[in-house]
């Protein structure tokens, strides 16, 4: 009976793990085909954008990277509005000094999703046309609210831009910078390429102004704004642009302390959103709306750190206790899921640095298992990722 229902149970986990490395095999595939252009239309006015910088505790990055928004070239009306939650009066004087709005918010548990529905409830109505999101320690590259404002004039109401790292100073950044550039190729790219709409992932993305203010209301205490945001801009069936040549500069993690409080707070916000839009899920699929369903479906896909762990302990399980699917049959899937990873890597991460890097992963895995641990805590309390203030780096685009 042990061997029997032991099999059962590895023969279903076989099944979730093969779906799991097929998903990605076929998108990280995917990314590879031509990029569809968008729509030509004269882009007309340039659009008036509104740059909302939620800033939390973060007086030394908010004073450099505001300033850098602020310079940001773009041809028509661009208003930097930084979002000040605990920040201190010289830095809000300093900012303002500088050129940015300044818009203070204090609330018993801060959220960002909070902290962009109370910024649009205090600044102008009809102010503006464009909505662009940074996290306090973004920078956007030269041109990207001017590819912001071509997708919008080719009729676009959600864009997301190209995030991708703006430090490669730990092994702990590299494999941060590594896992973003492969979630731009299979979750963005991969989907855009299939006519499909991109994910949205926190920063770097824009909205219709005055859409973004209907889509954040009763945002409420989610650590995952930008997932609730998917999910309800899905919901309304509009599809969400993906511009892979407009960069925004983002800070990556220095240490598995901090990989651990990140992962926490993901997986945190995947289980919540599995729940909350299972049964919503199957229901829009029913009426044809394949987006929402393929982002219930990336809500259930295993983070791939703990799939390539989980496929390393199954091959070697295999070999001690040959029950179930055999070593080839796990085997086979290790390497599937490797593959999938590697295609999509971008070029200019094939480097020494990367591969020094990778000796990280088992540390990577272990602060993935103690993320796991602490998801109750993610949803009681609020995790903040802290920010070191540093320039941008061309160097990081790919």
């Amino acid at each position: 009976m042990l061997v029997f229902l032991s099999t059962l149970l590895l023969s279903l986990l076989g099944g979730y793990l093969l779906f799991n490395v097929l998903y990605l095999l076929f998108f990280a595939l995917a990314g590879h085909r031509q990029s569809p252009a968008l729509p030509a239309t004269s882009a007309g006015l340039p659009r008036r954008i509104c740059v909302l910088m939620p800033a939390y505790r973060a007086d030394a990055v908010i004073q450099e990277t505001g300033v850098e928004a602020v310079r940001h070239q773009y041809d028509g009306q661009a208003d930097v509005q930084v979002i000040a939650d605990g920040l201190q009066p010289a830095t809000v004087q300093a900012l303002r000094q500088q050129g940015a709005g300044v818009v203070e918010v204090t609330f018993a548990k801060s959220t960002k999703g909070k902290a962009l529905l109370a910024a649009l409830d205090l600044l102008p109505k009809q102010a503006y046309d464009v909505a662009v999101i940074l996290d306090v320690d973004n920078v956007m590259a030269p041109g990207f609210l001017t590819q912001v404002n071509e997708a919008f004039a080719a009729g676009y109401r959600v864009v997301q831009g190209h995030r991708t790292a703006k430090n490669l100073d730990s092994p702990f950044a590299v494999l941060d910078a590594c896992n973003e550039e492969i979630n731009n190729h299979i979750f963005r790219q991969g989907h855009a390429n299939l006519g499909m709409s991109s994910a949205l992932i926190g920063s770097g993305m824009a909205f219709d102004y005055d859409y973004l203010h209907q889509l954040l209301q009763d945002i409420g205490d989610t650590p995952g704004e930008d997932k609730e945001l998917d999910f309800r801009v899905l919901r309304d069936k509009f599809k969400i642009a993906y511009l892979p040549k407009a960069y925004v500069y983002d800070e990556k993690i220095p240490n598995s302390k901090v990989f651990a409080t990140q992962r926490t707070r993901w997986l945190a916000t995947q289980q919540e959103f599995l729940v909350k839009y299972f049964g919503e899920g199957l229901r829009q699929l029913g009426q044809g709306n394949w987006d929402f369903f393929d982002k219930i479906v990336q809500s259930m896909l295993l983070p791939r750190i703990l799939l390539l762990g989980v496929l390393g302990l199954l091959v070697v399980l295999s070999i001690l206790w040959p029950i179930g699917p055999g070593t080839n049959f796990w085997l086979g899937l290790l390497v599937g899921a490797g593959s999938a990873l590697l295609l999509a890597l971008p070029a200019n991460l094939y480097t020494r640095q990367v591969g020094r890097a990778v000796l990280h992963l088992p540390v990577a895995l272990g602060a993935m298992l103690l993320a796991l641990l602490q998801i109750r805590k993610a949803k009681t309390s609020f995790m903040h990722t802290p920010h070191a203030a540093r320039p941008a780096s061309s160097s990081s685009q790919s």
